[in-house]
């Protein structure tokens, strides 16, 4: 992810975005300002919806996202997880998008790793604004909001880096039994 730009601590205004998606966003706010190293639980499906992946994947799908296609929107990490904010709606959509282009079924399975996606009637942690804080911590921010109306990808776009992070990690290759002359090749770039 070396030619990502992104901000690592939350800005006011990324902070009144998150607020925003509670039903109280101004005292989430003063929570905030009181406890700046606080995570809050916030409710997913009216300004965002979270996309969860493993740490690893979701690594990949950020490369795939910053340097091959339009970026990302804000995103978090939490307990081991990749927490990619996305358009409302995306949690929706996104998993029959998967099984349509049959990246969620048996044969593409250990490709791409179940996705938890949270949309409307969830909620999801999110990390604390004080980067500081959150820097020693298990959450953190990867990409923290810094604008009033941050872009979120929708599903196409996640699938899309789904599909491109689960094509770079299947690797292929012929290992050399023990005691025989065998050619070994690597077709990890087979596509």
């Amino acid at each position: 992810m070396s030619s990502m730009c992104h901000v690592t601590q939350v800005t006011r205004d990324g902070a009144a975005w998150l607020a925003s998606a509670g039903t109280y966003p101004r005292s989430t706010l003063a929570l905030w300002e009181e406890q700046p190293n606080a995570p809050l639980v916030l409710p997913c499906g009216s300004v965002f919806d979270v996309v969860g992946v493993p740490a690893l994947f979701g690594r990949r799908m950020l490369d795939r996202l910053w340097n091959e296609g339009p970026g990302s929107g804000p995103v978090a990490v939490l307990r081991g997880r990749v927490l990619l904010f996305a358009a409302p709606g995306t949690a929706q959509r996104l998993p029959s998008l998967l099984d349509w282009e049959e990246w969620g079924g048996r044969d593409r399975a250990a490709a791409v790793p179940p996705l938890l996606c949270h949309g409307t009637g969830d909620a999801v942690t999110v990390p604390a604004l004080a980067g500081e804080a959150a820097a020693g911590s298990a959450s953190r921010w990867l990409v923290a909001p810094d604008t009033r109306r941050p872009w979120l990808p929708g599903p196409e776009v996640l699938l899309w880096a789904a599909v491109r992070a689960a094509r770079a990690a299947v690797r292929i290759s012929i290992s050399r039994p023990t005691g025989q002359d065998a050619k070994v090749y690597d077709v990890s770039r087979r596509r």
